[in-house]
């Protein structure tokens, strides 16, 4: 098996840990994690992993490693997360903006009068998918359309939690396929493959999973609403108090449709998301009577508004650059915990010590997958979810002669599908956030959008049974076989395995 290199130079600047030492850090940070969530009842997991990044630490100096390496091994991955921060920072501005300019007041008013409820949860999932599709950015989806689907979603009286398991499906099932996607080009760049081969390879796993959630969704949407007098007074109460607080009308999709219209042509999506925020300003002031500094405020600290209607009340006070620091907080501290777990090359062992207890190729692949999610739980980081186990696996499918086109499946679909269902990850403090689901304010119950986010867990599970099951699992063709000898990619000799 080789030898995972630092960074910033060729050789490793600290033995390989033993194995006991290694889960040491990660086992002391789960239980501290443990403590705060399930036995004090607060969910705010930052000091916790603050705690897990120096207990990493000291692990990393009874290594060798001196702090200043340790502090690069945080601030390199911190580094690598920082477009994504800048994205978590446009998107509060884009929901501040677009609620007050009436984007997404119109994009709940308008859903909640054509689309029928029973169809909604498949509806939102299905949407969720083409945004995301043609965004490459589940993040910039579950805060715009995303976020309108929960208003909607409220009005019908389906619970948060179903609404965003729907949304977080189709959100990260788009990213996940996109060739715009930097998850989805991330994959194959570590495993040597190219991006449509990738994507073509996940079509098999994917499209399973995302056909049995939308009959799930489709079924519950019948089961679980009622369209009694209720429900009617309900989305009507929900209209009228958008109608009477807002100027109503299609053109306010504008701002949406320019954010599209960018990411159709291929502009990246800090600009792209940026142009969405200048056009939900502008907007405001010309739809909506807001002064400039009203427009700043909304853009810095949110909107708000007081209505007689509390479903209104809540779906809208809401946005801002101030409400995603919670978020971005516990972002850089896990990632951090991440980039100090990397440079003290404890998850190094830990995936080496998996991979030389493997015997067969489906043993490997479902490895490969659960290597995925657990650095997806423990560090906190979907891009080193993928990075890190890609580097390590990648030699043993080649010493196995199967395609690297497996590898890639496995990291994207244990990384960035598993991203959103893991609070304390990047990407599951972003849906928490975005979605309002108050989880830190005791609204434990909204977690139930983790099971109910089926695409995500299903798409990992259909690949780990396609391995065992010996479909969908493409050998090295020769051009493979030969373009690993090309570029001296690494082949490990692992015996045994068939």
């Amino acid at each position: 098996m080789a030898t995972l290199s630092s960074p910033e130079t060729d050789q490793p600047l600290c033995k390989l840990p033993s194995f006991s030492l290694a889960v040491t850090p990660i086992i002391l940070t789960l239980m501290l994690l443990g403590l705060q969530i399930f036995y004090f009842g607060d969910f705010t997991p930052h000091i916790p992993l603050a705690l897990g990044l120096a207990i990493t630490s000291l692990v990393g100096l009874k290594q060798g490693l001196k702090w200043k390496d340790i502090e690069q091994g945080m601030l390199h991955v911190v580094s690598l997360a920082l477009p994504s921060i800048a994205v978590l920072i446009c998107v509060g501005m884009i929901i501040g903006t677009w609620i007050a300019s009436g984007t997404v007041p119109t994009l709940i008013y308008y859903g909640l009068t054509l689309l029928s409820p029973h169809i909604f949860l498949a509806a939102a999932m299905v949407l969720c998918s083409v945004v995301s599709l043609a965004l490459g950015t589940s993040w910039g989806t579950v805060g715009t359309v995303g976020l309108a689907l929960m208003g909607i979603g409220s009005g019908f009286g389906i619970p948060m939690y179903w609404t965003a398991g729907a949304v977080v499906s189709g959100a990260f099932f788009g990213d996940k396929m996109s060739p715009l996607s930097d998850t989805t080009n991330l994959s194959p760049a570590v495993t040597g493959t190219d991006v449509f081969s990738h994507i073509k390879n996940m079509i098999p796993t994917t499209l399973p999973a995302m056909i049995i959630a939308f009959l799930i969704y489709l079924v519950a949407g019948f089961v679980m609403i009622h369209t009694g007098h209720s429900s009617f007074d309900n989305i009507a109460s929900v209209t009228n108090s958008l109608d009477k607080h807002f100027n109503l009308s299609v053109w306010l999709l504008l701002p949406a449709l320019i954010v599209i219209v960018l990411a159709v042509k291929r502009m990246p999506p800090i600009p792209s998301l940026f142009a969405g925020v200048l056009a939900g300003g502008a907007t405001a002031m010309i739809a909506q009577g807001a002064s400039l500094h009203d427009v700043f405020s909304f853009a810095s600290s949110g909107y708000s508004i007081h209505t007689n209607v509390d479903a209104v009340n809540s779906l809208l006070n809401r946005g801002g650059i101030q409400s995603m620091m919670w978020t971005i907080s516990l972002i850089l501290i896990a990632l951090s915990f991440g980039g100090a777990l990397e440079k003290t090359r404890c998850l190094e062992a830990i995936i080496s010590a998996i991979v030389n207890r493997v015997s067969k190729f489906a043993q490997l692949q479902t490895a490969a997958a659960c290597a995925s999610m657990a650095t997806n739980l423990v560090a906190g980081d979907p891009y080193l979810s993928i990075a890190l186990p890609g580097r390590m696996f990648a030699p043993a499918y080649r010493g196995i002669k199967y395609s690297t086109l497996n590898l890639s499946r496995a990291l994207e679909e244990g990384g960035t599908l598993i991203s959103p269902l893991v609070p304390w990850n990047a990407g599951g403090a972003f849906v928490i956030s975005a979605l309002g689901l108050g989880i830190s304010q005791g609204n434990f119950e909204n977690l139930l959008y983790i099971p109910l986010a089926f695409a995500c867990w299903l798409s990992p599970l259909t690949g780990i049974l396609f391995a065992h099951l010996g479909i969908f699992s493409p050998k090295a063709t020769q051009k493979e076989r030969q373009e690993w000898q090309d570029k001296n990619e690494l082949v490990a000799a692992v015996d045994g395995i068939e």
